[in-house]
């Protein structure tokens, strides 16, 4: 395949010679050297190349001004080259060195290259798994300083795309490797959990280690190498191969014109030998393609060579490519010195002694474009802004090899446009899964997190479920996310949903008993309040001031309408009026109690011979207490509305996936203040009472009324905790529960055991009976 890189070295530098736009009355001359594999032989090359004789310093037997070196050696002896060519400025151009440290611009000023560098290969590795999410892979690789300083690279990036390395396995880089070391490599391809294994080799130890240990028959693999003669069905090797083979290759092109140059060039004009007189040979075979196939004369049927088959032609397109850079620097730099005057005589030949130092400054500027309409040029590392190719290879099942190219990966493009695949790949038959997987773990699905194990790498994990209150919604999350405030995850917590708004209504079913019994215990009061004033001339009903009764009745009446605000949306209002219209109408209704208690002691009292009492006797002290205590209470609320009033609240704390819609008190204290004001007044209320209940008289009030502040009391004493424990719609229930409660007791202890006598004992609602001693 190399002799390709000749051919299209010798068809560039004629097709600028032969461009009158290009270069005009100057001829581009060229030497052809097969340098060694040996560095110190590769020294003198360089040596020779320079001076043509082997003393440096000294100019003989040249007939041409050397104007730079193209070269595709090896990494390491391109190295060693260049330390050479640096010494006196040669500009070095090669089309095969990928070599990350040769990227130095200080250490290697006079380098250029039309290949990427090893660190773009590494990232193009890193493109094509993160992009089938392969994050548990193998690497092997030779022990060569060139391969391990990739290799590091590789690994920091796959670990910083959060990927892990399984293991990695070195081997010599000569053709030696111990039997120990192949055991251990095999054991590690074999043992291996990953699916997924990148060969960072070159092309000598990669043919011979692929011999020793066959990977390619190892099933149910993926293998990512950097070499392209994995690749192609080249050496019986690579026969009946059983898993993937994704090759990273220099990106190959079709050169224009190439091939019809190739079909027509003389063969007795270039470089020939042994060897490469077969290869002529091999492209007049019938079998060759029309696109290569030469006309010969001879019928000969020869073995088949790779060279006559292949879909691009050895690294044509980047010898291609050095020699059009230098050939534009050169015409950059001549343009620059003659004032765009390209005639070159004897006499100004001088200032060509100071070729290539002049050539270096405009090479590290030239843009140009191929004859592909494609514009190149240098970066600052003096890498051409090139990518790679991505080439799969797969057995197929009627045993034949399938070589595609499915990717290309390009750095220098725009973010997005950088690594393009096709997905229509060719998958082994072998593979049970497809794409097929190569995880530590397997993944974590939305809802779950990663949970790393102790003591092992990241891609291994465990999966559990989000806690409460948190979603994951996408795989392999390393932490779950909370949810907003007014969001809850679903039931899989792999979404945030609307939380419930919870809050009690007149539609569900306990809004609606709680409304039927407050309209029940309001009609009760309705209908006790008709038959009080309908009997309103009877003694039972004008016993213990009657219009105290009436206020208490229309007190209570009230007080049940207070406890249908409690029910439904909690607005601005409705928060308002809660706890404060409450509290002033059950104040009316206890201050009207404690008024009856009070009449009934002073009533006594007053009646008894030389009484004191006698004077404060009359509706003047009762409707004074009510009307005080009242008051009292009203000034509690209207200091509670002026400070912190109550106001609607989304509480979205107290249960779990429900916003609570409640009224915020405002003022706990202010809340507690109302309430036990209540307290006070039944307080005092019963202590009254209790204090009477044994007066003489034939129907004592203050008995009921007595009875009436113990049913109050348990009430409202149970009703703190009872409060305080629960949260949203049955808080309020538990508060409109003992408004009803307490109503009822009201009711029940005092105006009942009334309304039996007037409607089912009349006998004795007589003033006889009741001042009966």
């Amino acid at each position: 395949m190399n002799y390709y890189n000749y051919l299209a070295f010798i068809y560039a530098v004629e097709e600028v010679n032969n461009n009158p736009e290009l270069l005009p009355n100057i001829t581009l001359g060229f030497n052809l050297d097969e340098s060694g594999n040996h560095p110190f032989l590769i020294s003198l090359d360089a040596i020779d190349v320079s001076y043509g004789d082997g003393f440096p310093n000294y100019k003989c037997g040249t007939t041409g001004l050397l104007t730079a070196v193209i070269e595709g050696l090896p990494s390491e002896l391109s190295l060693h080259m260049s330390n050479v060519f640096s010494l006196y400025h040669f500009p070095q151009v090669s089309y095969s060195s990928q070599n990350l440290l040769m990227s130095d611009t200080v250490k290697f000023p006079y380098f250029y290259r039309t290949v990427p560098n090893e660190l773009n290969l590494c990232a193009g590795i890193v493109k094509l798994l993160k992009h089938f999410d392969w994050n548990w892979v193998g690497v092997v690789a030779p022990d060569d300083d060139s391969s391990l300083r990739a290799v590091h690279i590789l690994q920091e990036a796959i670990e910083q795309d959060g990927g892990c390395i399984e293991f990695i396995e070195t081997f010599g880089h000569t053709k030696f490797t111990t039997a120990e070391k192949k055991h251990k490599i095999n054991k590690s391809f074999h043992t291996s959990s990953a699916r997924v294994i990148i060969f960072y080799c070159n092309e000598d130890t990669a043919i011979y280690l692929l011999s020793e240990i066959k990977i390619q028959q190892l099933p149910g693999k993926v293998w990512i190498t950097t070499n392209e003669r994995f690749i192609f069905p080249t050496y019986p090797q690579m026969s009946n191969i059983m898993s993937n083979f994704f090759a990273f290759t220099t990106v190959k092109k079709n050169i224009p014109s190439f091939l019809k140059f190739v079909r027509e060039a003389n063969p007795l004009s270039l470089p020939a030998d042994s060897l490469t007189e077969l290869w002529w040979k091999s492209l007049c075979d019938s079998r060759c393609p029309k696109n290569i196939k030469r006309s010969c004369n001879t019928n000969e049927t020869l073995p088949s060579k790779s060279h006559c088959f292949t879909r691009y032609f050895g690294k044509s397109y980047s010898v291609y490519n050095a020699v059009y850079a230098l050939a534009y620097a050169v015409h950059d730099m001549v343009m620059s010195d003659s004032g765009n005057k390209i005639t070159l005589s004897t006499a100004s030949e001088t200032h060509f002694h100071y070729l290539p130092s002049k050539l270096h400054h405009y090479l590290k500027k030239v843009r140009f474009k191929n004859r592909l309409g494609e514009e190149l040029s240098f970066d600052e590392n003096g890498d051409l802004t090139s990518g790679y190719d991505v080439i799969n290879t797969v057995s197929l099942p009627n045993r034949t090899l399938s070589v595609e190219y499915v990717a290309n990966y390009n750095p220098y493009a725009h973010p997005g446009q950088d690594f393009i695949i096709n997905e229509e790949i060719v998958w082994s038959s072998l593979f049970t899964q497809i794409p097929p997987q190569s995880k530590c773990s397997n993944s974590c699905p939305p809802g779950f997190r990663k949970l790393t194990r102790k003591g092992e790498p990241v891609c291994c994990y465990d999966c559990i479920l989000c806690p409460e209150g948190e979603v994951s919604k996408e795989t392999d999350m390393d932490s779950c996310t909370r949810c907003p405030e007014d969001e809850w995850p679903n039931k899989e917590r792999n979404s945030c949903i609307p939380k419930v708004r919870n809050y009690l209504s007149y539609e569900e079913p306990l809004g609606i008993a709680l409304s039927l019994i407050i309209v029940i215990i309001f009609i009760i009061i309705v209908v006790i309040f008709g038959i009080f004033i309908y009997h309103r001339d009877t003694p039972i009903v004008k016993a213990n001031n009657r219009d105290l009764s009436y206020i208490i009745l229309v007190s209570l009446m009230f007080s049940c309408l207070c406890s249908l605000i409690f029910i439904g949306h909690p607005n601005k209002m409705a928060c308002l009026l809660r706890q404060t219209a409450f509290g002033i109408t059950f104040s009316i209704s206890l201050s009207s109690i404690l008024a009856k208690t009070v009449t009934v002691v002073m009533a006594f009292e007053g009646n008894k011979p030389g009484s004191k009492l006698r004077k404060w006797m009359g509706y003047r002290i009762s409707n004074s207490i009510v009307l005080f205590c009242s008051l009292l209470q009203a000034v509690f609320c209207l200091v509670w509305l002026l400070t912190f009033p109550p106001s609607p609240h989304l509480n979205m704390q107290s249960e779990i996936g429900t916003i609570l819609i409640e009224c915020k008190e405002g003022s706990v204290i202010a809340f507690y203040c109302v309430l036990g004001y209540l307290g006070f007044l039944s307080g005092i209320s019963f202590i009254v009472a209790f204090l009477a209940r044994n007066l003489p008289d034939s129907f004592n009030e203050a008995k009921h009324i007595t009875f009436s502040m113990l049913v109050f009391f348990s009430v409202w004493v149970s009703f703190i905790p009872t409060y305080l424990s629960t949260r949203g719609k049955y808080m309020v229930a538990v508060e409109i529960f003992a408004i009803l409660a307490s109503s009822a007791g009201l009711l029940g202890c005092i105006f009942i055991p009334k309304c039996y006598i007037i409607l089912f004992r009349p006998e004795r609602n007589s003033r006889k009976h009741i001042t009966k001693k």
